[in-house]
């Protein structure tokens, strides 16, 4: 397939909207992350950069701070197997690179460039049907869609890797590469235990257009029969997070009792054909809304294509019938899900016409970009922009540049007399610049178990309170776990269990079975004597 494609030139208005895209969204994510801007994805970064810092060492898939979030852990251990919440083993392809350069920072530029890369791979692809303006242009409204900016402003997760390997696949199929097709559906399927219902749709389509029914036939029997092995057989052998934890909130409105499985959740949903149908159309507005917002950048196009129907029809049905505000997000991670084959589905309707490509809907599709690019980046993805754009106006929450960098200076200072072996636990935003150790724990989390098999306290503790006191004025999860990590706070200093040895700018940085320094203990509770009126209001 590889010599078949030295044929296709990548022009310079390719190379431009792909080196504007990585550059503008590796810059703002490397921003976040160094000045500490806080991010709803931060624990999420946290997690993988442990997994991998573990893979690296041996430990294939442990994480201690996956584990303070699994049901089966009562006391998170560091051996803990994250294959049991998301069986992940694409990862491992990834390995040599984080071993050159083992920091959460390469996870963020890895993220961004395998999103890069994706682009280019679907110009490669649109050329193999329509002419090279029109397909920069698809290729622009993928770097341009919500769907894509969002997410890939977040930080590294799984799904970041799908757009690249579906494309890849959808392009094997255009060539005919047929070696090529099978490992990358392998790779699809290795990327998470869900991924399988994108190649599904993929499979679905191939049969619904009578291009290669058996061969899709195939592919829905593959990727149907993965997901139930993988999820009812072979991640309760790590722990019972699936079974017991994350079908049962996804989508425990279609069944009864504390544990079910993918295929019991499927049977129930066909028994219930009007429950099926109701949660699928509400809240209306907010799926319309969702649809519109990913066919916005290509101009409409994908509502014209029946193909984009089949293509996006399972993942789009598992999102909506999830019991989770999130899933209809544009901003999060499953929102890539729909990307490859919307945008297929685009490339098939222009390949039938081609002479819709005139003057005037050329323009109205800049203007689409344009505009998904421009109300992308104002919605403050992940706070990424969070150094021009407030958090919220009323009441009012921003912290200028200057002000977020000197107290990331201070984080800075403290995170240095850490040493890399030791254990420690830390506020969100924190997590990821910690996580490159075996015994890491999110506050107010204390206590885990050790390689040994023995329960231990970590050795230092970290807390950001400034900025949880500032956004909680806005943001009610804020606000709770400020009310939560106080009382713990509290109680360890008097029970001198840790002792404050350094207090600046609202952080305070605690160690076990120390005496207290007596100014950072004063500061602390001059601090302290501040959020009396914040948690009165409780």
């Amino acid at each position: 397939m590889i010599k078949t494609l030295k044929n296709i030139k990548i022009n310079r208005i390719v190379f431009a909207a792909a080196a504007t895209f990585f550059f503008v969204e590796l810059s703002l994510v490397l921003h976040r992350h160094f000045s500490f801007y806080p991010s709803y994805t931060s624990f999420d970064q946290g997690i993988f950069n442990q997994v991998f810092w573990n893979g690296i060492h041996g430990k294939f898939f442990q994480s201690s701070l996956s584990s303070s979030l699994s049901i089966s852990e009562p006391i998170p251990e560091v051996s803990y197997h994250r294959l049991g919440q998301h069986f992940t083993p694409a990862l491992l392809l990834w390995l040599p690179i984080y071993a050159l350069f083992p920091s959460a920072a390469t996870l963020l530029v890895l993220n961004v460039t395998l999103i890069t890369a994706a682009g280019i791979v679907l110009y490669i692809l649109a050329r193999q049907r329509l002419e090279p303006k029109l397909a920069a242009l698809i290729m622009m409204s993928f770097y341009g869609t919500k769907a894509v900016i969002g997410p890939t402003l977040g930080n590294f997760q799984d799904l970041c890797q799908l757009p690249l390997f579906v494309f890849g696949l959808l392009l094997a199929l255009e060539k005919r590469s047929w070696g090529w097709f099978w490992g990358l559906a392998a790779l699809i399927l290795a990327v998470r235990e869900d991924a399988g219902i994108l190649l599904f749709s993929i499979g679905f389509y191939l049969i619904a257009s009578r291009r290669y029914p058996w061969m899709g036939l195939v592919v829905c029997i593959l990727s149907f029969s993965y997901a139930i092995v993988i999820t009812s057989k072979v991640m309760p052998l790590f722990s019972y997070d699936v079974p017991k934890r994350f079908l049962v909130e996804q989508f425990g409105h279609f069944v009864e009792g504390e544990k079910t499985s993918g295929l019991e959740i499927l049977l129930a949903m066909l028994s219930k054909p009007w429950q099926l149908v109701l949660e699928i159309f509400t809240p209306f507005s907010r799926t319309l809304q969702y649809i519109l917002n990913h066919v916005f950048p290509l101009a409409f196009v994908p509502l014209l294509s029946p193909a984009t129907g089949m293509l996006v029809a399972a993942p789009l049905l598992t999102l909506f019938l999830r019991n989770d505000y999130w899933a209809l997000s544009m901003n999060m991670r499953f929102a890539l899900t729909i990307v490859p084959g919307l945008f297929y589905g685009a490339i098939l309707w222009w390949s039938h016409h081609p002479g819709a490509f005139k003057l005037g809907f050329r323009r109205f599709w800049a203007f689409c970009i344009t505009a998904s690019i421009f109300f992308a980046l104002t919605s403050n993805p992940h706070r990424a922009l969070s150094f021009v754009i407030p958090d919220a106006v009323n009441p009012w929450v921003y912290a200028s540049p200057l002000q977020q960098w000197n107290h990331a200076r201070i984080i800075h200072s403290f995170l240095a007399k850490i040493s890399s072996d030791a254990s420690v636990s830390a506020t969100t935003h924190i997590v990821p610049h910690l996580s490159n150790r075996r015994e890491m724990l999110g506050f107010p989390g204390l206590e885990l178990i050790n390689d040994a098999g023995e329960t231990i306290s970590v050795n230092y503790v970290i807390a950001d309170v400034r900025q949880l006191q500032q956004y909680q004025a806005a943001f009610g999860d804020d606000r709770e776990k400020l009310l939560e990590i106080i009382p713990v706070i509290d109680r360890i200093l008097e029970q001198n269990r840790y002792g404050a040895i350094a207090f600046q700018d609202g952080i305070i940085f605690m160690q076990h079975g120390v005496v207290s320094d007596s100014v950072a203990l004063s500061d602390w509770k001059v601090f302290r004597r501040e959020l009396e009126g914040v948690l009165e209001k409780e």
